[in-house]
């Protein structure tokens, strides 16, 4: 997918996942969260091998969608109303499936499948990938400068009733073993420009002492947590809201309800390897304002799945929700009792 712009086919593509997510519609950020997830297994799978890393993807079709990927060590492709995943053998740009069908792969200079035929049938690659280590792109509907200042200008909602006094922890020292990669601190984030003037995290205590029991289980299995971002002010918040489109706002929260970032009970983070530090390789970027980034989004690799589902295995023991469209987001339980803040990092 480009950078700027969201591929015309991803509509279609989330109408496609519906039927293959077992028949469920795709769930949005109004939907109920997906079912408590289970255990994985104890040790992580292999990496897929590398002459399938580049069929791997979502291709489509007119309404059609095709997810080639890889499960178990198999290549398969998932077609159909039922969803129901065909295994494929061949090699190269030529493969069949186990029920006959021949699925023929262009590939472009670099080795990376376009587009797929399947019995007559073109189905073109959904260009969603973002950069290795970087961040899914969009335009801003406005000059990011002109949307902080609106926002600044702007009040946060009136809200009636009792609320617990905030008390928001500060993540990175509550173990070494936290580590933070705060987007919104840099220019690697979905608008491009520093949005915080200070890369920190915090949470409000209950939910920080939960994210450090989790951590600690974690750490059992060789893992520690990547902090992406906890509290945001709601400023920020409205910002995003003003600056994407009507088609990507189902990723960013409506302003004129606070989010449960605002709230200081949201934490957006992901895995890294404790040996290596290097982080955990899932199936979609942070941030990413596509089909990848649903928690139930069956593509992928097995490894990838794997990962995703041992992070979400970890924070919903301690209480955390993941939130219906994106791996990565995970909502503290206690999350109404607080009211929504404004305050920037440096006023805490």
């Amino acid at each position: 997918m480009p950078d700027t712009m969201p591929h015309p086919a991803l509509p279609r593509l989330r109408a496609g996942l519906a039927a293959l997510l077992l028949g469920a519609a795709l769930l949005t950020a109004c939907a109920s969260v997906p079912a408590p997830h289970p255990a994985p297994a104890a040790v992580a799978p292999a990496p897929a091998p590398a002459a399938w890393r580049d069929l791997i993807g979502d291709y489509a079709h007119s309404a059609q969608i095709l997810i080639v990927r890889e499960a178990d060590g198999r290549l398969e492709a998932l077609t159909g109303k039922d969803g129901a995943p065909v295994a494929l053998d061949g090699a190269g740009a030529a493969y069949r499936s186990r029920d006959g069908r021949a699925f023929a792969f262009t590939r472009d200079a670099d080795g990376r499948a376009q587009a797929v035929r399947v019995q007559g049938v073109e189905y073109r690659r959904v260009a969603h990938d973002t950069p290795d280590g970087g961040s899914f792109r969009i335009e801003p509907l406005h000059p990011v400068e002109e949307l902080r200042d609106a926002a600044l200008a702007a009040t946060p909602p009136l809200e009636k009733g009792s609320f617990r006094a905030a008390e928001l922890v500060e993540l990175a020292p509550l173990d070494p073993a936290i580590r933070l990669d705060i987007r919104y601190a840099s220019t690697n984030n979905f608008l491009g420009v520093p949005l915080y003037t200070q890369a920190r995290a915090f949470l409000q205590r209950p939910a920080a002492q939960a994210l450090l029991r989790a951590q600690r289980e974690l750490a059992r299995e060789g893992y520690g947590l990547l902090i992406h971002d906890g509290y945001r002010p709601w400023y920020v918040t409205k910002m995003f809201w003003d600056a994407t489109p009507d088609a990507q706002k189902e990723f960013v929260a409506d302003p004129s309800k606070g989010s449960r970032h605002n709230r200081g009970c949201a934490v957006d983070l992901t895995l890294y390897e404790l040996a290596s530090g290097a982080p955990i390789e899932m199936t979609g970027g942070y941030d990413e304002m596509t089909a990848r980034s649903y928690p139930d989004y069956p593509g992928g690799t097995t490894r990838q799945r794997w990962h995703r589902d041992l992070l979400r295995r970890a924070m919903e023991a301690q209480g955390f929700t993941v939130y219906p469209t994106e791996w990565w987001h995970f909502d503290y339980v206690d999350w109404p009792q607080y009211a929504i803040g404004t305050a920037a990092f440096e006023e805490l």
